[in-house]
């Protein structure tokens, strides 16, 4: 617990940490009311009140149909947190796998590991979504493994060089030479050591995931006609763009501050949980020891 709050900490006095804070909690907060309430019933549309200008009754207007943008980037908003959500986790498994492949004793293994990386990594994510869309249909489900994916190559690649000098260190032999297991290894000492790396790498993939599933939805083979979501209030708008610009604009800004507060929170974390730039988190760590 002192640990957790000498990292919370440590975010609330930089001011990246307190914004991303702010938008992420606000984030959330919003997803959860939406599951309760929204300021107009999602789908009551009026055809004799579409594109209306923000008012009392539509706080940011109407789009094309007479729904209400307000509750729709509401709803929508818990669609976009679960789909950066089970990206990341996703991203996050397929990474830590093949950093366990990549840095294996078993050069073998270690070196197809690398070259499978090198050559699946080359491969464009929006080539894995249409691939995907042919047997599963446009689906939360393509975002998130053609995303996962694509992500976690990235992480996986970026994080070898580091990884590997760990495997390969003194204390790590100690401790195989000792009977610790691969998984041991991999979650006691690689994953330890390289934190800092793995949090930047999964919150610039939690910002990419959200920008991916706008464009993949404008291109039809994300989130599914009908299903809330940033993306889909996008996709519906933008071809009126020059002639009702504020309905563009706001999705278009939510989109852009949460991507820049999930990139912000990604910088500021990596710093919060190194010992070597919070000294907080030091002396916890003395007086765990002390203890």
């Amino acid at each position: 617990m002192a640990r957790f709050g000498a990292i919370v900490s440590s975010l609330w006095r930089r001011a990246g940490g307190r914004f991303s804070l702010v938008v992420l909690g606000l984030w959330v907060l919003v997803s959860l009311v939406s599951l309760v309430w929204t300021p107009q019933p999602l789908w009551r549309t009026d055809g004799y009140d579409v594109w209306a200008a923000p008012s009392a009754e539509h706080w940011l207007g109407t789009d094309g149909t007479g729904a209400d943008i307000v509750s729709w980037l509401m709803a929508g908003s818990r669609t976009d947190l679960l789909i950066v959500i089970l990206t990341v986790l996703f991203a996050g498994a397929l990474g830590l796998l093949l950093i366990a492949a990549m840095t294996a004793r078993n050069s073998v293994l270690a070196n197809t590991s690398v070259v499978a990386v090198d050559a699946l990594i080359s491969v464009p994510t929006i080539l894995i979504a249409l691939i995907l869309a042919v047997p599963l249909g446009a689906s939360v489900a393509v975002i998130v493994v053609a995303c996962g994916f694509g992500y976690g190559l990235n992480l996986a690649r970026v994080a070898r060089p580091q990884a590997l000098l760990v495997a390969r260190s003194a204390y790590v032999e100690s401790a195989v030479s000792n009977g610790a297991s691969g998984v041991r290894v991999l979650f006691g000492h690689i994953v330890p050591n390289i934190l800092p790396v793995l949090l930047v790498q999964l919150s610039l993939s939690a910002g990419t995931a959200v920008l991916a599933e706008s464009g993949l939805t404008y291109l039809g083979v994300g989130v599914p006609s009908g299903t809330p979501s940033w993306g889909h209030s996008l996709a519906t708008t933008v071809r009126f763009i020059t002639v009702y610009p504020l309905t563009v604009l706001w999705p278009g800004l939510v989109v852009t501050v949460v991507v820049v507060a999930l990139n912000l929170f990604g910088d500021a974390l990596r710093d919060a949980v190194d010992p070597v730039g919070n000294p907080a988190l030091r002396r916890v760590a003395v007086e765990e020891t002390e203890a």
